[in-house]
């Protein structure tokens, strides 16, 4: 995946979870993805990717 692809689907999910719009369980399996891509790229992963990654596992524990 290009790097545009990968920030263009980053924008996207921190756009949804600012809105609150949409399953949170879709935006946990495509930061799950991204943040796979980057891994599989051998891209450093974010600091704050890795915090939204914490807390979805967070909030989607205590549903």
């Amino acid at each position: 995946m290009a790097f545009d692809d990968l920030d263009a689907e980053i924008a996207y999910l921190m756009d949804v979870m600012e809105g609150e719009q949409g399953d949170l369980r879709e935006i946990e399996f495509r930061l799950r993805q991204v943040i796979s891509t980057l891994r599989a790229e051998g891209l450093p992963v974010p600091d704050d990717l890795k915090k939204l990654e914490a807390d979805l596992d967070r909030l989607l524990q205590s549903k």
